[in-house]
């Protein structure tokens, strides 16, 4: 089954399941003088750094809950996302009502762009994935480890499992440290988390190394590793086509990357901005995510996990934001030496 025509047909199966009450009946998505204000504007502009594949099937879901509302979208590269908001800002020509962006570091520099921002399940999530109250986990990614199925006899179970020595010689593949800041995320975690020569111990094992998670999961499928760290929507989309796959979610802790949401000041569909980001953040929009595009959750209580996820044992990890911008220029320069990296 093609991911296409998977996600299509989920994305309605997930509509129905919450269908039946009008969508202002509880203010799960705001009241209905939001609701009313946002489809009387008609549409809104969405910047996002994420896969165009992926935020076009959310647009879907969303506007099987607002279909009068429709939705632009603006896609590019991280980097590339940051210098064009910066750009139209600086202009006074950022078209932007929402935008959606992987890097809380960049966008925390941006805060003073944005307007003050709470949705309605604010409660509802960790203080630990916001670094600004006006910016909001409207997607989280976390990282799982995959392996081949027709190539792995014993399957690991944990993130120490991958220092046992019947892995040695290239079995395992990782995307690189410096490649950006989800993996950044993985290996602070397994230094704090695994231990101060965890990178040593694995390294020595002889470790493939690849640019980023795309190739890195293809030499996964294709064979070429047998077992690789993998941000678990990546795979998922192979093993939902069928490749010979399957992810295991580690009991101690699964990295998790929230992504910083906002509306800016400059917005000129307000109100259909705060619905696609109330939506977006509700439990129906993180469910969607969670089960058909294979994201976690920066919800303290998911409403929904991802196969294989047993939520007595294993536990999501967050790095402290501090240490993330403070460590990570050292702790990467130690991690080229250690796998003997070079950019």
């Amino acid at each position: 089954m093609k991911r296409r025509t998977m996600i299509t047909g989920a994305a309605g199966l997930a509509a129905t399941s919450f269908a039946g009450l009008p969508a202002w009946a509880d203010d799960t998505f705001g009241s209905k003088e939001l609701i009313d204000a946002a489809e009387k504007e008609g549409g809104l502009t969405y910047y996002t750094a994420n896969f165009a594949e992926t935020e076009q099937e959310v647009i879907k879901a969303f506007n099987k809950r607002f279909p009068k509302i429709k939705v632009a979208m603006v896609r590019a590269p991280g980097g590339q996302l940051i210098t064009r908001i910066k750009t139209e800002a600086a202009a006074g020509k950022l078209a932007a009502d929402v935008i959606n962006h992987s890097d809380r570091g960049l966008m925390l520099e941006l805060a003073d762009l944005f307007q003050d921002y709470t949705p309605p399940n604010a409660a509802d999530y960790r203080p630990d994935a916001l670094v600004s109250p006006k910016l909001w986990p409207g997607v989280t990614l976390g990282w799982a480890i995959a392996y081949n199925t027709q190539l792995v006899k014993t399957a690991p179970k944990t993130w120490m499992d991958l220092l046992k020595p019947e892995y040695k010689d290239k079995q395992i593949g990782q995307v690189v440290g410096p490649s950006g800041g989800t993996t950044w995320t993985r290996i602070m975690f397994e230094r704090q988390v695994l231990g101060e020569d965890y990178w040593k111990k694995q390294a020595a094992l002889g470790i493939a190394l690849y640019p980023s998670g795309a190739p890195t999961s293809d030499a996964l499928v294709r064979g070429e590793v047998s077992i690789a760290p993998l941000l678990y929507n990546i795979i998922y989309t192979k093993i939902v086509e069928g490749a010979p796959a399957e992810t295991v979610f580690a009991p101690e802790g699964v990295p998790i990357i929230p992504y910083a949401d906002g509306i800016p000041k400059t917005s000129k569909s307000p109100n259909a901005a705060k619905l696609f980001m109330n939506w977006r953040l509700s439990r129906e929009g993180q469910t969607f995510q969670i089960e058909k595009l294979g994201n976690i959750t920066s919800m303290k209580e998911p409403p929904a996990f991802p196969k294989g996820w047993d939520p007595k044992t294993v536990k999501v990890w967050v790095p402290k934001f501090d240490e993330f911008e403070k460590l990570r220029a050292a702790w990467l320069e130690d991690w080229n030496k250690t796998y003997g990296y070079r950019q």
